[in-house]
């Protein structure tokens, strides 16, 4: 049990003294004596029944107890530090900017109502969406120009030094116009009677729709056009009796209202994870916690079938940073 006489200043004293590797310095830092310091570190080390550090010429040493310890101390301190920055965030009037990159299937489906829960937590900050083609938004992320994406779980390559949060399966869908001929007949080898709106090859999804129709015995689509834009799409689509192979994701609100129907092909196959995709060597801003739990609160609130999904994440991993 966490013993109650335990302070702020105690924790705060100890983990100074570590990374100053010297009780003088971690004293000057904190603005006290070296004889105070010393006296919190050992009322620290009696409260654990543990010694902590040992001394010498050289300076402080961390003893096997002390590790173990430092690194709960840290993250202690570094949450304590996140949640005041979050609650002056939301306190105060200046504005700030959180630039957010989504795939078009995200933009069209979850990211409406994670705007409006992150604007109501965050009202000073400016949110900033744009969406775009996985590679677009990863190079962009790295570059800077982005603080975090919502996109799928690329290639090993691809996410090299950027770590990913899982928050939920999408899947691909075949979907034609009301009316459209095929209905009549829906079967998967029928598809290559009409133009097929296909995914290029730097779409995510390319990949996944390839294995999908190679396991299905089925070849390549002689009169197909490549793009995965959605606001293409849908009126093409809509006009014409092209089969549009897309991100369910994408055309959720569609095939909801009855504006595009999905061919009733078992598409499994297709499945690939969604989540938060960030740098790890940035320290998470209180916009960005704030971002994160916007994202959870929706997926509790409103529950992963309204948007045809699966979650998969813990839901206290999109509260943490990356």
């Amino acid at each position: 049990m966490l013993d109650r006489r335990i302070k702020l200043r105690h924790i705060e004293s100890f983990v100074e003294i570590v990374r100053q590797r010297s009780l003088k310095r971690a004293a000057e830092r904190l603005y006290l004596t070296q004889p105070a310091i010393s006296k919190t570190l050992k009322e620290l080390e009696d409260m654990l029944g543990a010694t902590l550090l040992t001394r010498d010429r050289g300076g402080v040493a961390l003893t096997r107890q002390g590790e173990v310890f430092r690194h709960f101390a840290e993250m202690s301190l570094a949450a304590l530090q996140q949640g005041a920055d979050s609650v002056d965030q939301v306190a105060r009037r200046g504005k700030t900017q959180l630039t957010v990159g989504v795939l078009p299937s995200v933009a069209a489906g979850l990211m409406p109502r994670v705007a409006a829960e992150f604007t109501a937590m965050a009202p000073d900050t400016m949110l900033r969406i744009v969406d775009g083609p996985h590679d677009f938004l990863i190079d962009r992320l790295r570059g800077g120009t982005l603080e975090l994406v919502i996109g799928r779980l690329g290639t090993p390559e691809l996410l090299t030094g950027l770590s990913f949060t899982q928050i939920y399966n999408d899947t691909v869908v075949f979907v034609v116009r009301p009316g459209h001929p095929i209905l009549e007949a829906p079967k998967l080898d029928r598809v290559g009677e009409f133009q097929v709106i296909y995914p290029p090859p730097a779409a995510v999804i390319r990949p996944l729709v390839e294995s999908f129709l190679i396991a299905h015995g089925i070849g390549e689509f002689p009169n197909r056009l490549e793009t995965v834009s959605g606001a293409f799409g849908r009126v093409y689509t809509r006009m014409s009796d092209a089969v549009w192979i897309i991100s369910r994701g994408v055309v959720a609100n569609e095939m909801a209202d009855g504006r595009l129907v999905a061919l009733p092909f078992e598409t499994g196959l297709t499945t690939g994870p969604v989540g938060l995709v960030a740098r790890p060597d940035d320290e998470p801003t209180p916009d960005h916690r704030l971002f994160r739990l916007a994202v959870r609160t929706v997926l509790e609130r409103d529950g992963e079938a309204a948007y045809h999904m699966t979650a998969t994440a813990p839901r206290n991993d999109l509260a943490q940073g990356p």
